[in-house]
């Protein structure tokens, strides 16, 4: 066959295809039903929506001491964070499954060398109507101002009233919109930060909120026996109420409060507690950067977290947030300082009574 012959047979076979094509194409467009359009629609939808981030920190302290709070335990080391992956659908049936893995998710999510470190939430929602909204599952806790996830807090390190408080909840939940505004949530827990339960008995939980269009506030209570690994009675019983709350003074000033007591009952029927207060402000400067201070009172009168009796903790923190694109690049400096000797001890077995640092975080979201 001559090359003339070879190149008209593909010529006459590409117009032949381009016919067939371009027919089919306009046959279905013509007799598509709506219906059939509608089911199409249907099944190109995504059955869940996907989201998280992942994050990582350099932290310098100046005297080799990591600020014993949440998240940041290395000093003078390129630090990994998390790796978050959230597959979450709503509508009248919903759920959410919440999965990390990395240093900074062990600590928030413990049972560390298992299968369930990896959950940092998994439940399941259920909308009987517009007011009402049911949980059942692991979720994250409804107290304190600060949360586990990096790319929602606009600090990288935390506050001693966050880390101190509770972390997570396994039970079920129910949410009631009062009104515009007011909202009610009761639960029924296992033990705070377990995701299987330890001690017998269960922790009641409860939240109102009041929302407008400045205002965000949430008062939040729960009790029940403990088994926090940080109390000195694993056992015992232990009452935490917190108020949290963000105010937009403008497009550009925003403000943040978060009060918190919990009280732990020892021996003898007397009861021990610490106090926290940390007051929030930024100020958006452009679309690309933000800067924020962070101050807080911390108050052990008993010990209960630094093991110093009549000991507090004033905590000061200045961020910024540099935003280019879906990443996030958070310089921040830390200074913390104790009313007792001994307060901090450093990674040579030192110890003092202030330390301070800096920290370079960076966090991808999408």
């Amino acid at each position: 066959m001559s090359k003339f012959n070879l190149f008209r047979g593909i010529a006459i076979c590409l117009l032949f295809a381009v016919f067939f094509v371009n027919n089919t194409l306009a046959q279905g467009t013509a007799t598509a039903a709506p219906e059939e359009v509608k089911e199409e629609e249907k099944a190109s939808e995504a059955p869940f929506e996907i989201s998280g981030f992942i994050d990582g920190y350099y932290l310098g302290s100046f005297k080799n001491t990591p600020f014993p709070t949440s998240f940041t335990p290395e000093n003078k080391s390129f630090s990994l964070g998390m790796a978050n992956i959230i597959l979450s659908k709503t509508g009248k049936v919903g759920f959410v499954a919440d999965l990390a893995v990395g240093p900074r998710a062990e600590l928030a999510n413990f049972y560390t060398g298992t299968a369930l470190s990896f959950i940092k939430q998994l439940f399941v929602t259920y909308s009987p109507s517009e007011k009402l909204l049911i949980t059942m599952g692991n979720y994250s806790t409804h107290h304190c101002y600060e949360v586990i996830d990096s790319k929602t807090n606009f600090h990288y390190s935390t506050s001693y009233v966050f880390t101190n408080g509770p972390f997570f909840h396994t039970g079920i939940k129910a949410n009631y919109a009062i009104s515009d505004k007011f909202g009610l949530m009761l639960g029924v827990f296992n033990d705070t930060d377990t995701k299987i339960d330890i001690v017998s008995g269960k922790h009641i939980g409860a939240q109102l909120s009041y929302i407008t269009g400045k205002l965000s506030s949430y008062l939040n209570f729960t009790t029940g026996k403990s088994a926090d690994i940080f109390e000195k009675n694993p056992e015992e019983f232990s009452t935490q109420i917190d108020l949290s709350a963000s105010y937009s003074l403008s497009e550009k000033v925003g403000l943040g409060l978060n009060i918190s007591q919990k009280s732990v009952e020892v021996s003898g029927g007397e009861t021990a507690n610490w106090q926290g207060l940390v007051l929030y402000g930024k100020y958006l400067f452009n679309d690309s950067f933000t800067l924020g201070v962070r101050g807080e009172r911390f108050i052990d009168k008993y010990g209960l977290i630094t093991g110093i009796e009549n000991n507090a903790i004033n905590a000061f923190t200045l961020s910024g947030n540099i935003r280019i694109g879906n990443l996030t690049l958070i310089p921040e400096f830390r200074m913390d300082s104790g009313s007792k000797d001994k307060t901090f001890t450093s990674l040579d077995a030192l110890n003092y009574k202030s330390i301070s640092g800096l920290l370079m975080a960076v966090v991808y979201s999408f």
